[in-house]
């Protein structure tokens, strides 16, 4: 039997990506009507170009579903340094779910919980019968890869994809993807706004889980560490745990979607009526 491929799309990833990459000569596209569509336009012309790249069987699309989440329950600070989005963009949050459903695609999210946390249990519970190819411009879903689970991210210009897979992981980044997360623990992030360890960055992070492997048993050698690096630690050590809990993705939230729903078939003059319904003349040549 022929293997699944599933096409896991991080919707926010695409969606601000699309915006700001059209955006920022002012082109906002907008219809007869008034709305602004740039955001959904350049979305669905990422989107398609990953369909034909990648080839899936299935797609499913996942959401945040707004800022507040675990995550700022534990951190006040998480994210706290995002502007609110541009009032251009807000209207394109619920139309772009829209385009989405014309598809017959699935849109996925739950309140509390990111769109990576609804990446990372899909693709755990899909990957165990087929393979997963996760589409996302955010290097912490790299933390996900795994057998049957590579990761997509999207790079400067459209279709242009740097991929990472079980076999190509470590000799691109280093370490492990599980690593990833003891990474961010030690360096923080400071697009996601926490700290991790003062004073510890990329490159010191790396050398010391390339020697110790875990966070857990760098803190049980403590003690030969150089003194500055045991100072920093020592002296951010709360810090330390918490920042590796934000940053490790969630794979068991509850959520659900069935495979036979997330078949990649859609009925062409629904999407047509749709896309004519936002004046988008040129994606229709793209089905």
């Amino acid at each position: 039997m022929e293997k699944n491929n599933v096409l896991l799309v991080d919707g926010m990833a695409l969606l601000f990506r699309g915006f700001f990459a059209t955006s920022f000569r002012g082109n906002f596209m907008i219809t007869s009507k008034g709305v602004p569509t740039n955001g959904v336009y350049q979305f669905m012309r990422y989107f398609l170009d990953a369909v034909d790249t990648f080839e899936p069987t299935h797609v499913v699309c996942c959401w945040d579903m707004g800022s507040k989440t675990f995550r700022s329950d534990l951190y006040d600070g998480y994210k706290a340094n995002r502007d609110s989005p541009p009032i251009e963009l807000i209207p394109q949050f619920d139309l772009i779910k829209e385009v989405v459903d014309a598809f017959n695609m699935p849109n996925i999210g739950l309140e509390n919980f990111e769109a990576d946390d609804c990446i990372g249990t899909l693709a755990k519970l899909y990957s165990v019968d087929n393979e997963v190819t996760i589409l996302t411009g955010d290097q912490d879903i790299l933390q996900l890869v795994d057998n049957r689970i590579r990761v997509a991210i999207m790079r400067k210009g459209q279709g242009n994809y740097e991929v990472f897979d079980h076999a190509n992981f470590y000799e691109k980044k280093g370490i492990q993807p599980k690593q990833v997360i003891d990474l961010k623990g030690l360096m923080g992030d400071s697009s996601d706004n926490y700290p991790g360890v003062k004073g510890i960055g990329e490159k010191t992070a790396l050398k010391l889980l390339q020697e110790y492997e875990t966070i857990d048993n760098l803190l049980e050698n403590l003690d030969q560490l150089p003194k500055g690096v045991q100072a920093k630690i020592n002296n951010n050590m709360d810090m330390l745990h918490l920042s590796r809990s934000l940053a490790q993705i969630k794979c068991d939230v509850p959520i659900t979607c069935a495979l036979d729903q997330a078949l990649w078939e859609y009925d062409k003059d629904r999407v047509t009526m749709k896309f004519e319904e936002l004046e988008f003349k040129n994606l229709a040549k793209l089905l």
